[in-house]
């Protein structure tokens, strides 16, 4: 076999996932940081929402490429080796709370990561948006 079909996130998924953790990040009242990347890591969207933390951008991105790849939350990278895997890949994969893997009937399709509030605001905006992919 030299190819396979896998699904693949929309950009109108991004749009909905986008929408759904603004509005959360508005209801908790701290501006955030979102990035959503596919599951190859690259960029499918991305706000920096007004009063934002600029470099949060960053930490986000690398929430979202790290839960991609490990396809599991960011956080679960165990604590001992954060510094070192950080070092490692330039900062592309952190241990930092607020990024999540997005699947689809057991697939990997990407990734989000949230930054610029504490490590719960950010997983429950990333959740708000996996959520509106249910619906």
């Amino acid at each position: 076999m030299h190819f396979i079909e896998e699904p693949k996130l929309t950009h109108g998924a991004v749009m909905a996932m986008l929408t759904a953790a603004i509005a959360q990040a508005e209801t908790s009242g701290q501006p955030q940081c979102i990035v959503i990347v596919d599951a190859s890591g690259a960029l499918l969207g991305q706000i920096r929402m007004t009063g934002a933390k600029f470099l949060s951008l960053k930490s986000a991105l690398a929430k979202a490429r790290t839960a991609a790849s490990i396809r599991t939350p960011s956080d679960a990278i165990p604590e001992n080796v954060h510094l070192k895997i950080a070092a490692a890949t330039a900062g592309d994969v952190t241990g930092l709370g607020g990024g999540l893997p997005i699947l689809h009937k057991g697939h990997i399709v990407g990734g989000i990561g949230v930054g610029s509030g504490s490590p719960e605001q950010d997983k429950e905006v990333a959740q708000a948006a996996l959520n509106a992919l249910a619906h």
